[in-house]
Parts: C-alpha cells; sequence; structure tokens
C-alpha cells in the first residue's frame, strides 16, 4: 500500500518550461526523422523502410503498416503506463512520431506535426491525469497496482532466457541463484530494488554461457578443419562475401551521411532521459517514480543486450536506425548530474553506434549463440512483462470495482483473445483497465455500483 500511496504523490505529469520544449522539441525531430525513412522506433516496421526507401512502396501504404503495428501500442501501453506512473514512455511519445512523420507528405510538414504531438502529450495528458483522479472511481490510482508485479516479475527475464536457450540445469541454477539473491538484497538493503543483484547476476551468467558455448564452438571447427586440411574457417568467413555484405555496406553508408542529424538526435533522447521524467521501459517508468533511478538505469542497461543484435541487424538490412538507438542513451541520461553534459554524451553515444554499426554487424556474425541470446532475451521480456501486466491489471480492477472490477477486465482481456487479439496482448489488459474504470464510473452514475472504499 505504501508503494502505491508514494506512486500517487509522485503521478502528476506536471511538467516544467525546459521539460515542456524538450518534449515538443524532440518530438518534432523524430518525426522530421522518420519522415526521411532515417529511423523509427517501432522494430516491427524498421523491416518494411527498405522498400520505401528504395521506391518499391509508397508513403501512404507505408504510413498504414506503421500505424497498424503501433496503435495497440500507443493507446493500451503507452498512454495507460504514462497516467498510472506520471512518468512518460517511448511509446506514448516515438510510436506517433513514427506514423506521423511517415504520414507527412511535405519534408517541412513532419516536425511541425511532430511538435504538435509533443505539445498534446505535455499540456493534455496531465489534465486528464487531473481529471481521472477526480472521478468517483480513479482507476489511474488502481493502476498503480501494476507496479509490483512489473518490477518483480521482471526480474526473472534472464532465468527464462538461459532456460530457453541452454535448457532445464542452467535454467535452474539461475533461477535458484536469483531467488537467493532477491531474498538476501531484501534483508541486507531494504533500501535498493531487490530485483537488481539478481537480474545483474542473471544477464551476466547468460553472456558468460553463450560466450563459453560460442567459443567451444569455433575450437571445435577449427581442430576439425586442421585435421581434414582444410583452411581454416575463419579464414573463410573472412573471405567470403556475404550476398548481403553489399547492401549492408550501402545502408551503414547512407547513415553515416546524416550522422550530424543523428547526434542532435542522441543529445535530445539523452537529455529527457536526464530530466527523469521519462523512462525507456514498463518496469523503468515506476522505478523513475519511486526515486530509484541507478536501479532503473540498471534495468535499461541489461534491456540493451537484448536489442543490439535485432537494431544493429534491420538497420543495416534497411538502411534505418533506431530512434532511441541501441537503447544505450536511457541509461546514461539517468545517471547524468546535468543536462549540458547529457547532451554532450548523448551525441557522442550515437556517433559511436552509428560509426560501428558495419563492425557490430561483422561481430555478431561470428557470434551465433550471442545472436541467439538476444533472441531469448527480448522473448523473455516480453513474456514476463505480459504476466506481470496481466496480474496487475487485474489486481487494479479489484482495487477499484472488486469482483465486477475483475468480470469487466478480465472479460475485456478474454474478448480481445477471442476475437484474436485486435489490441495486442502487451496493451489489452492496460487498455481493459481504463475501458473498465469509465464503465465503473458510468454505473456509479446511474447508481448502479458503489466505489470500492480506500
Amino acid at each position: 500500500m505504501s508503494t502505491v500511496t508514494e506512486l500517487a504523490a509522485s503521478a502528476s505529469l506536471d511538467f516544467t518550461l525546459p521539460q515542456e520544449l524538450t518534449v515538443i522539441a524532440l518530438c518534432a525531430l523524430t518525426a522530421f526523422i522518420s519522415h526521411m525513412a532515417l529511423a523509427v522506433f517501432n522494430d516491427g516496421v524498421r523491416p518494411f523502410m527498405l522498400d520505401f526507401i528504395q521506391g518499391r512502396s509508397t508513403r501512404p501504404a507505408t504510413t498504414a503498416v506503421s500505424f497498424g503495428l503501433s496503435a495497440g501500442f500507443i493507446f493500451g501501453l503507452g498512454a495507460p503506463m504514462a497516467l498510472s506512473s506520471g512518468v512518460l514512455n517511448p511509446w506514448l511519445l516515438f510510436l506517433p512520431t513514427d506514423v506521423l512523420g511517415l504520414l507527412s507528405p511535405k519534408k517541412w510538414l513532419a516536425p511541425l506535426l511532430g511538435g504538435a504531438w509533443g505539445a498534446v502529450v505535455v499540456f493534455a495528458l496531465g489534465g486528464a491525469n487531473n481529471l481521472a483522479h477526480d472521478l468517483p472511481v480513479d482507476f489511474l490510482t488502481a493502476m498503480q497496482q501494476m507496479s509490483t508485479p512489473i518490477l518483480f516479475l521482471f526480474t526473472l527475464f534472464p532465468v527464462l532466457a538461459i532456460t530457453k536457450q541452454f535448457g532445464r540445469k542452467w535454467g535452474s541454477v539461475a533461477g535458484v541463484l536469483e531467488l537467493a539473491l532477491v531474498v538476501m538484497t531484501m534483508k541486507l538493503w531494504p533500501d535498493m530494488f531487490a530485483g537488481a543483484l539478481a537480474m545483474a547476476v542473471g544477464v551476466l551468467m547468460l553472456i558468460g554461457l553463450a560466450v563459453r558455448r560460442d567459443l567451444k564452438q569455433r575450437a571445435a571447427d577449427r581442430a576439425a578443419a586442421i585435421e581434414n586440411g582444410d583452411p581454416d574457417p575463419a579464414e573463410g568467413t573472412e573471405a567470403a562475401e556475404d550476398p548481403m555484405a553489399s547492401l549492408f555496406s550501402a545502408s551503414a553508408a547512407r547513415l553515416r551521411r546524416y550522422l550530424p542529424l543523428f547526434m542532435v538526435l542522441g543529445a535530445g533522447v539523452c537529455l529527457l532521459a536526464q530530466m527523469r521524467i521519462f523512462g525507456g521501459g514498463e518496469a523503468t517508468s515506476f522505478l523513475i517514480a519511486k526515486g530509484h533511478i541507478s536501479e532503473a538505469a540498471q534495468v535499461d542497461f541489461y534491456r540493451v543486450f537484448g536489442f543490439i543484435p535485432l537494431i544493429a541487424t534491420t538497420a543495416l538490412a534497411s538502411g534505418a536506425y533506431g530512434i532511441v538507438g541501441f537503447t544505450l542513451v536511457y541509461p546514461i541520461g539517468y545517471l547524468l548530474p546535468n543536462p549540458f553534459l547529457a547532451l554532450v554524451v548523448g551525441a557522442a553515444v550515437f556517433a559511436v553506434e552509428v560509426l560501428a554499426l558495419s563492425w557490430i554487424g561483422r561481430i555478431l556474425g561470428r557470434l551465433p549463440s550471442v545472436r541467439d541470446s538476444s533472441e531469448h532475451l527480448r522473448n523473455a521480456i516480453s513474456d514476463s512483462l505480459q504476466l506481470a501486466i496481466l496480474f496487475g491489471s487485474l489486481m487494479a480492477a479489484n482495487a477499484m470495482g472488486a469482483g465486477l472490477g475483475i468480470l469487466i477486465v478480465g472479460g475485456l482481456y478474454l474478448l480481445n483473445e477471442a476475437m484474436g487479439r485486435p489490441v495486442v496482448r502487451m496493451a489489452a489488459a492496460p487498455a481493459a483497465v481504463i475501458v473498465g474504470g469509465i464503465l465503473l464510473n458510468v454505473l456509479y452514475w446511474l447508481d448502479l455500483f458503489t466505489p470500492v472504499k480506500g
């Protein structure tokens, strides 16, 4: 209960003038970059960008793809997470600017549309937040029940990734080790987020196992080649021309031509993170809302390992980078002491990322198990958060409407599943809480429902 009270006190969505201007300017910039097909935030849209860049797909068709893949996350996840935590997130800011940038028929119009969306977020969201808190059934405060399952179940994502990639034995070892570390942290360091140390050890264990497997496989391949009198397979890999190599090279060169623009983008994203009004993920948003900045940086740092291979390979294949790069500017921004340093460091980080893309692609080509670990990490993050968000949403439903609340929210979630998931699964439960909260207020006004006390 104290966690919910603490969050309720912080979830105000009131911004200072510099914060408002930063959000508006960054939304304008990201819409412009999306219009230029240089970067998009949605990883699912990036593979479609090559056809658009090469003229095989039209702007309206690409916009339709972007909207179809983004709408559920914007309204079902981005907005509810911002309203419940009081912290902005990338689904709310950058998915809409993907769509608006691609939608814009003129280059000059894209930043105007993006800036307008940023203005809507910083000026209208706070009003909607205050209005919702004044309702008889305060579903936003109830949604803060999601924080505990999200924070603690998210801790398990390294265990899931290790189990899927390396089997039950290593998964069991990782699970027991993480549980012991969580209990130890709660006992010895009660002011620290209990899952912080456990996640650190779990991610390091996953990476260590992957590197160990790759090194053993390379040694075995080399020994077999020597025994058969064949050339060293490592040299053969260097000499052989990958059919995708020319495409990758052209994409990397295209992105390097716009390096100054990417440096401005990196500076803006890092500045936003440094302002402590933005969280890069679901768990991060609640950690920042509670003032656990170093733990938030740690959580988003671990997510980087899951997204570097995905972002690097899709960027090299499509010619479009990620709006937030490898997401490394998130944790760096959280920890920096002032905004001026954030601008400089953010620009430098993006410069290094863009310049290193080709090298990263070659390295990943030699470490297949590490690439697989990235895939398993992303899937594990998704699996743990899906359960956490569903469970937290049902807790919110119980808090605002007891059994009737659970019936409505759980029923809407199940109906979405039965209808083939018109709203993506990750966003369906939070969206159901908002719809359920509105419906409970209507029932209250009709004198058919009495709000739950407390």
